[in-house]
């Protein structure tokens, strides 16, 4: 059957017999018809990962928006799946619009997102239009800056990843390398090379003392320099190759896209757990740009006028008494940071247990975006079964138990006063041939895997299901892509966002920056049919 076009000759007419039969005036039953082909021409589709590329990059607060519109959070989270359309949607974007337009102090993100120059949109009713078109009319390519940040980190391979640099192969030089005592540097060349110079007297020096990193300046211009990225990048390898900690401060009162890339850059550097990354709250100046880097042997400091840096002044001092005296501003700025996000590896498993415990007893909905069924879920007996085909002492196989009987006490006290909310993907027979399953271990930092067969997994899914069946407050969604293999959510709403990865090597990065944490939380998967 066709559907007539609006405002067709063949529209009247049907809205001409429709008023014959129903005694309504023709005119207000052909606007309704129109009304109706109007809004069923709109692309939700389009809509849908544009609404949600929209939620990401800004770091939309959800439960405002909808109270705002005057919606149920739980109805807009369901438009974002593409389980419900909004009655009418030309409406209910314009809502959206007026809500970002007046709520948004940073519009920056919003003009990466939809390719307009910022100062185009400083009024606020220009940036409402031109959010408008790119929400309803533009096919935008979806903002998918954190799923491209977890698919790296699932993919990732610590030990690949030293082999690909020869990082097992570097040796720390021992040669003294030889600057004045202080030096100047202007331009961008020389600030290149200065901040070269800091990593070699750093690098070169007998000082095991951490390493103090924090710049609000813009470095695209230094960036561009391939060689000395590489360069840059070397000096910092030889910097944890000597067993030195960085606290590097980064600068996230940026796009969210750009922010996103440099986290991913700083990725390898992260997993050998010699970085402790901070942010400072609304520090960015919009005039004033900084840079302060201090270590036990030299310190760098450098300014700027923003949109200036190719004729900033560094200035690199080995004066005792210079150092001591940047050391001391380095801790003065520690105080006033904020943790990006928590790192546990190994070496501190039982302080991760400890977070893990401490969590438990705080109130606060849960949302779990699991890659495999959680282990508190697992019976004890098809926890022996899978146990008994792998090769494991029996010391190790007690301490896989211990380890599942308290996740199991764990998640038992979140459901005395929160909601917890499990979401799996639905796994075919063939995509688990193709990708097996394992345990999750990854809280106990195990070396092995466990595997699971189908059926032990199809089991242990319904197990789950189970599981949320007998408690209150907890229920399982299934969804229908399995984009991460190693890697699971967990995100306490309000205070932080947990991801963990299995292997290659277990940690574990607890976010607390809130636009990080937020985007993470707002992540949306297709949901399966029937779940």
């Amino acid at each position: 059957m066709r559907t007539p076009a609006a405002d067709s000759d063949s529209l009247a007419r049907l809205a001409d017999g429709i008023a014959a039969l129903s005694g309504e005036p023709a005119d207000s039953v052909l606007a309704a018809l129109t009304d109706t082909l109007r809004s069923s021409d709109f692309d939700y589709e389009r809509f849908a990962e544009n609404f949600n590329a929209l939620i990401d990059a800004v770091g939309l607060n959800v439960n405002r928006l909808a109270r705002y519109l005057n919606f149920d959070a739980s109805f807009i989270s369901r438009i974002r799946a593409g389980r419900r359309r909004p009655a009418e949607p030309k409406s209910f974007a314009e809502g959206v619009c007026r809500f970002v337009a007046s709520s948004v102090d940073d519009i920056g993100d919003i003009a990466a997102l939809i390719g307009r120059p910022a100062a185009e949109l400083a009024d606020p009713h220009v940036l409402n239009i031109a959010l408008y078109d790119w929400l309803v009319n533009q096919k935008g390519e979806k903002t998918d800056s954190v799923d491209r940040f977890l698919n790296k980190l699932d993919d990732f391979d610590l030990n690949d990843y030293i082999r690909s640099i020869k990082f097992d192969e570097l040796k720390v030089p021992s040669v003294p390398f030889q600057i004045p005592t202080s030096k100047s540097y202007i331009g961008v060349e020389q600030l290149c090379a200065g901040e070269l110079d800091f990593l070699k007297a750093t690098v070169l020096s007998y000082s095991t003392e951490p390493v103090f990193m924090c710049s609000d300046m813009d470095m695209n211009d230094m960036a561009s320099d391939v060689e000395f990225a590489k360069k840059w990048m070397f000096g910092v390898a030889l910097c944890l190759k000597k067993g030195l900690h960085l606290n590097v401060i980064h600068t996230v009162d940026r796009p969210f896209d750009e922010m996103m890339l440099g986290l991913e850059g700083w990725m390898p550097i992260y997993m050998t757990g010699q970085i402790s990354p901070y942010y400072l709250k609304n520090a960015r100046s919009t005039v004033y740009g900084h840079l302060n880097y201090v270590s036990g042997a030299a310190a760098l400091t450098g300014e700027c006028i923003s949109g200036h840096h190719d004729r900033a002044r560094y200035y690199l001092t080995k004066k005792s008494e210079d150092i001591a005296y940047y050391r001391e501003k380095s801790e003065f700025i520690l105080k006033k940071a904020l943790p990006l996000m928590d790192i546990y590896r190994a070496e501190r498993r039982q302080e991760f247990t400890d977070f893990l415990d401490a969590d438990s007893a705080e109130p606060g909905k849960r949302h779990e975006i699991l890659s495999v069924p959680p282990v508190y879920t697992l019976p004890p007996e098809l926890l022996g079964r899978i146990l008994r085909h792998c090769d494991l002492s029996d010391d190790e196989q007690t301490e896989i138990e211990k380890y599942v009987a308290d996740a199991r006490e764990r998640i038992e006290r979140v459901l005395q006063s929160s909601e917890l909310l499990i979401e799996l993907p639905r796994v075919t027979p063939e995509e688990f041939d193709e990708y097996p399953c394992y345990l999750a271990l990854d809280g106990m930092f195990c070396g092995k895997d466990i595997a699971y067969n189908y059926d032990e997994y199809s089991e242990h899914l319904e197990a789950t299901r189970e599981f949320a069946r007998t408690h209150a407050g907890c229920s399982v969604r299934l969804n229908l892509r399995r984009s991460l293999r190693r890697v699971q959510i967990v995100v306490h709403e309000g205070e932080f966002a947990l991801v963990s990865k299995g292997k290659a090597p277990a940690i574990h990065f607890v976010v607390r920056h809130e636009k990080l944490r937020d985007a993470i939380r707002n992540i949306v998967l297709p949901v399966a049919d029937g779940v």
